[in-house]
């Protein structure tokens, strides 16, 4: 069968927009000197030398080979990448005080996100009919003054749609002079909330697909340079059906695909740490029961998080992997959802506050003690989304979401990833596929640079173990809301003896046949369970989340989104 989205020869092909070319940004440029960066650019580059990521190598650049011959990882030249990829990391889910829930600025959000080691972030303040009214053009400058104020990571104006019929995702376009007025009117004409369609029936279901053709037809007629949709927190309600998951990664064509993933992991990951030193809820507020919205085929213990991450994502042979094993792109990522931080000493100012009128919350001030009763981090303190960039761009950025190159941790479990398929002289990486003849041998190598310093928890986290799962190809569901890959399986796990530098491994496909994919899952080792679909199929996956008492820090995980051998 064919492959919408992989490329052969290891080259992978790119819609750049007329940005690609940007220089690094200076604290990744080891030819600037350390006493000429800013102190913001400072940190950067500290954070950087801690997790090993400047130099030559591996344990030195977020920089990937692209090329059959390449070497795993290629050498750096004054910091600047010479071959293939730059791995940065970002956030696509953060709120500020244009949310009627959030309370800090924009600037306190990417001074806080680059403070953690954010490239790029996405603000995404909830959609509304105030927010459609006022706070989507409100919000606008203070982002263009984080631009202007912090030049080494790109911050791009989104909103958090509610999705008619269904959850929350995130939407974003490209930087340009349409931004605002595209925005504006996909809230207006598109949200849930604004347009009371957020019940599950096929009327409500109609326009979510509505409002993907609309923002396909902005970056057609030129309006936007592109556009991005995720869906957020997508079991946390039960109201994303998987018909519907479909619909939306199907609604614009595989040239120029929107829906594109969701998270793997849902931010609000502090609210599970148990009272009276936390929330004392569950991590990702997921801690909800069915409703009458809900799809009535997904089980009770869908609604909670395992290992921190979203059922969809854990369940080996589970959702996810059913999507996957139709053979088309849908990716994961893995956020802040930041409102409000834990441990913060900041509060609302007021008491003027008037968020109907005004659009927004007036701006924070210090409160006086340390707040223990909020459920999230900052950008990057705990979850990171690495995206695999041809150059330090908002194109590039948004290309690398597009083409899956994608990894996602927790507590800075790991510090790079490179993994790749390789057969008949030919490789493919993270999203991508490799075409080779029937019976070829095709070999899994994968990279892992391990944890450079402690986290922000203030350990070193140590991977124990790396689990390789793998799941044939099957084509398109006849059922629409089909959520299990009978062939998924973990085939593979290996134990890591290691605690610094980094580790090779290799894992041998044999000759392959028939069209399988491939993707990667570790874990710190402290928290395991039997897989929802036996011990045949995952021995040892995360385990379910005890609402009420599920320290993060305690539980790390990283997943990478899949690679394809396509046989023919």
């Amino acid at each position: 069968m064919g492959h919408t989205h992989g490329h052969e020869d290891g080259h992978h092909h790119h819609h750049h927009h007329g940005d690609s070319g940007a220089p690094l940004p200076a604290a990744f440029d080891t030819s600037v000197p350390d006493e000429e960066l800013t102190p913001d650019q400072q940190s950067r580059r500290s954070l950087l030398r801690r997790a090993g990521l400047l130099g030559a190598g591996l344990a030195a650049g977020s920089v990937l080979a692209q090329g059959a011959a390449a070497p795993a990882y290629a050498t750096t030249s004054g910091g600047r990448r010479t071959n293939g990829f730059l791995w940065l990391a970002g956030d696509h889910h953060i709120h500020t005080q244009y949310s009627s829930d959030g309370k800090y600025r924009v600037g306190d959000q990417v001074r806080q996100g680059a403070r953690h080691g954010m490239d790029w972030m996405v603000i995404t303040d909830h959609g509304s009919t105030t927010h459609a009214k006022i706070g989507v053009e409100k919000v606008n400058p203070d982002i263009q003054e984080a631009r202007a104020a912090y030049e080494d990571t790109l911050v791009f104006q989104g909103l958090e749609w509610n999705i008619p019929a269904a959850e929350h995702g995130t939407v974003f376009v490209h930087p340009g002079k349409n931004e605002v007025s595209v925005l504006k009117q996909f809230e207006t004409d598109y949200d849930g909330s604004v347009k009371g369609a957020s019940d599950s029936t096929p009327a409500n279901e109609a326009l979510a697909i509505a409002g993907l053709a609309f923002l396909g037809e902005q970056v057609e007629r030129r309006k936007v340079k592109d556009a991005l949709m995720l869906a957020n927190h997508p079991a946390r309600r039960g109201v994303d059906s998987p018909h519907e998951i479909r619909g939306w990664r199907d609604a614009n064509g595989a040239s120029r695909q929107i829906a594109v993933g969701f998270e793997g992991a849902p931010g609000h990951q502090a609210a599970g740490i148990a009272a009276p030193l936390g929330m004392g809820r569950a991590r990702g507020i997921y801690d909800n029961n069915p409703s009458a919205n809900s799809f009535a085929g997904y089980p009770l213990e869908s609604y909670r998080t395992w290992g921190g991450f979203d059922w969809m994502t854990a369940t080996v042979g589970g959702l996810w992997d059913s999507l996957l094993a139709e053979g088309k792109p849908w990716w994961i990522t893995a956020n802040s959802d930041s409102h409000q931080v834990y441990t913060d000493t900041a509060v609302r100012g007021g008491p003027d506050t008037d968020f109907t009128a005004n659009g927004k919350h007036t701006d924070p001030v210090y409160g006086g003690k340390v707040d223990l009763a909020q459920g999230d981090y900052w950008p990057g303190q705990y979850s990171r989304t690495h995206v695999g960039a041809d150059g330090f761009s908002y194109a590039a950025v948004m290309d690398g979401i597009r083409a899956g190159r994608v990894w996602v941790d927790h507590g800075q479990l790991i510090s790079g990833l490179d993994a790749r398929v390789a057969g008949g002289g030919r490789w493919a990486t993270l999203g991508g596929a490799l075409h080779v003849k029937k019976g070829t041998r095709v070999t899994l190598t994968v990279d892992l640079g391990l944890a450079g310093g402690p986290n922000w928890a203030g350990f070193v986290p140590k991977v124990a173990r790396v689990d390789v799962i793998q799941g044939d190809v099957t084509g398109a569901a006849s059922d629409r809301d089909t959520m299990a890959a009978p062939t998924a399986k973990v085939v593979r796990s290996y134990e890591v003896n290691k605690s610094t530098g980094t580790v090779r491994l290799t894992y041998d496909l044999g000759a392959v046949d028939r069209p399988v994919y491939v993707r990667l899952r570790g874990t710190d080792g402290n928290r395991s369970a039997v897989g929802l679909m036996g011990s045949a199929v995952d021995p040892a996956g995360p385990a379910i989340d005890v609402v009420g008492d599920a320290d993060p820090w305690r539980d790390l995980w990283f997943y990478s989104n899949p690679v394809w051998v396509l046989p023919a």
